[in-house]
């Protein structure tokens, strides 16, 4: 019997600028294995080879595929896939921002603001972006420096009080410029993609992501007229804290750094940014529409 000729490649791996898939997952979420593994099984099958991120594995093993720690990701894949919410976004966003890997997000949290693919639909969704029809957005990350120790963050760096609850006193200079010193609870350097985050919470204002700009926005000031304010996301940032037993630095949420009294945190926009991939005719502003229910009535907030 004559020899079979191989089976070619399966068309949507051999059209598609993304063959090698990284595949992260929210940690010890209880309703993640079964997406996971229907995803991987999917990208599989069409030709894509799919790697598992080690801790993501560790928590929810899909037999079948080979893992590769974070830091490593980079040089494995051409785009990564994050199943979760923003949260796991943005620790696997600082990870591979170096790298240059595009990022997609299905959506296994809350608002999902970087996450913005429907688990539903997630198949349908990712056919079309790996096919190369897709529409792609750069974020600014920061870089924070804090003595010895530094981190980046793609939503916001917070100079916070600690557990005692007394608030803080802090210096703010810019461009080796002082700009004021206040007491308040807290201060909040916000890139454009971290202005719907805490600082949203905090009353600072919404940057669209092509804002070449970076929010400051104090936490409960003790004073009538301190307002956020918007600066270049070409300045450089220093954070003095002149009094506060226990303050901190916190980077996204997720790094953290304790504050003595003197302590300095610089901060300024980091070399790489992070490559978000969305589908075609996505749209900042619809997503902000649909995720914070604008132009909704109380009546339907309601019935919904």
């Amino acid at each position: 019997m004559p020899a079979q000729p191989a089976a070619a490649p399966a068309p949507a791996a051999a059209a598609s600028p993304f063959r090698r898939v990284a595949l992260i997952g929210r940690y010890a979420s209880p309703g993640i294995a079964a997406p996971l593994a229907r995803l991987a099984a999917f990208l599989a099958e069409h030709g894509h080879v799919v790697v598992l991120e080690a801790e993501t594995a560790r928590w929810t093993p899909v037999p079948g595929y080979p893992t590769a720690e974070a830091e490593a990701l980079g040089a494995q894949s051409d785009v990564a896939i994050v199943v979760g919410g923003d949260g796991t976004m943005l620790a696997i966003a600082r990870q591979l921002a170096r790298s240059g890997v595009p990022l997609i997000g299905v959506n296994q949290g809350r608002l999902g603001f970087l996450t913005d693919i429907p688990l539903a639909t997630m198949e349908d969704a990712l056919t079309a972006i790996l096919g190369g029809a897709f529409v792609e957005e750069r974020r600014s990350l920061l870089h924070a420096e804090v003595g010895d120790g530094s981190a980046l963050a793609l939503n916001d760096v917070v100079v916070n009080r600690g557990s005692s609850g007394t608030m803080i006193e802090y210096a703010v200079d810019i461009d080796g410029r002082f700009v004021y010193a206040m007491r308040a609870d807290g201060l909040i350097v916000a890139t454009p993609t971290g202005s719907t985050a805490y600082a949203l919470s905090a009353g600072g204002p919404i940057l669209a992501p092509e804002v070449p700009a970076f929010a400051l926005v104090p936490v409960a000031p003790h004073g009538l007229t301190h307002r956020p304010i918007a600066i270049p996301e070409t300045a450089t940032i220093t954070i003095t804290v002149q009094r506060g037993r226990d303050a901190a630095v916190h980077c996204d949420g997720q790094t953290h750094f304790p504050l003595n009294e003197g302590a300095q945190v610089t901060i300024r926009r980091a070399a790489h940014v992070a490559r978000f991939l969305h589908p075609e005719g996505y749209d900042h502003f619809a997503m902000l529409r649909q995720k914070l229910h604008w132009s909704e009535t109380p009546e339907r907030l309601r019935a919904k």
